[in-house]
């Protein structure tokens, strides 16, 4: 990637601060900005815990981490920008104008959006293909997938994100149409909102509803997905028998999932049953357990694909 060498990312709370970790382990030169108190701080402190894990197994030169006053000072020089600004759609799309404006032309904006459309944030911007969203899993700097959306799939920014994102080891997926929470998030929220719809009806509490989905399914999800788990589960004939033989049953399944209804009563019951399951385990406490979680299961992945030749 010799097109890519100096990165602005722009905001730099939780998931600016990862993405920038992940970006100087690699070899990176970033430049940073936000207009938060402390961010300086609070961006290095979070930088020089986080490279450690972050690296690639070959060890690379760190690139260096440079914090300037103006978001346009951050991206005089930048071949990408990751945008990582609050998730306000109007505040996305005037940044992001301003961004294009005082960035060389060549430079490939990318917004970590959570659910705005790539229309959205580029609303503002004069050459819209170059607006793209790049949207990680929390904390980038350990989870794989970036999920990639332009103005259309196969525009040269997509391109260029797709194989910047794959050369820092992240596992990209470009989206062939733009949709309000891009994909996984739509998966993911698809299984929370059953998950709190079971809670309401009183199938199960917080904590047996979690252990359920850590010790069943969310085992095999680490490494495979919908549509193979559910081949595999058509046992010899793949997913060929299971539709045959179950997808009756399947309908039946979906058509009983339900939608659960958020009231300040059904909310404080959530909050009572999450509380219960953490206990005396502070925010920091969980995340380190995660991101421990997250590097052994990563290291156990690719071990096994290795292994198998895949």
């Amino acid at each position: 990637m010799t097109a890519i060498k100096t990165i602005a990312v722009i905001g730099t709370g939780t998931i600016g601060a990862s993405w920038a970790a992940l970006f100087i382990g690699h070899g990176y030169d970033v430049v940073a900005n936000d207009p938060g108190p402390d961010a300086e701080a609070k961006m290095r402190a979070f930088v020089a815990r986080a490279l450690p894990d972050a690296q690639p197994s070959t060890p690379v030169r760190n690139g260096t981490l440079t914090f300037v006053a103006t978001p346009e000072a951050a991206v005089a020089r930048a071949d990408l920008i990751q945008e990582n600004a609050p998730e306000r759609a109007d505040l996305k799309a005037d940044l992001i104008a301003k961004l294009e404006a005082a960035c060389p032309p060549h430079c490939v904006i990318a917004s970590s959006t959570t659910a705005f459309p790539q229309s959205t944030i580029a609303a503002k911007a004069k050459d819209k293909s170059r607006v793209i969203v790049a949207h990680p899993f929390n904390p980038p700097h350990l989870v794989p997938l970036v999920e990639l959306v332009g103005s259309a799939p196969d525009v040269p920014a997509v391109r260029t994100a797709y194989d910047f994102y794959k050369s820092v080891g992240r596992e990209p997926v470009i989206l062939k149409k733009e949709a309000v929470g891009h994909l996984a998030n739509r998966l993911q929220g698809a299984l929370m909102r059953e998950a709190m719809f079971c809670l309401e009806q009183g199938i199960a509490d917080v904590e047996d509803i979690d252990r359920a989905l850590r010790y069943g399914p969310g085992l095999r999800w680490a490494f495979m997905g919908a549509f193979q788990t559910y081949h595999l589960a058509g046992g010899q004939g793949g997913i060929r028998h299971y539709f045959k033989h179950l997808g009756a049953s399947q309908t039946q399944r979906w058509e009983a999932l339900g939608t659960p209804m958020l009231n300040p009563a059904f909310e404080a019951r959530t909050i009572a049953g999450v509380e219960a399951m953490i206990g005396e385990r502070s925010i920091d406490d969980l995340e380190a357990e995660r991101d421990r979680a997250l590097i052994g299961i990563t290291a156990a992945v690719k071990a096994a694909k290795k292994a198998s030749g895949s």
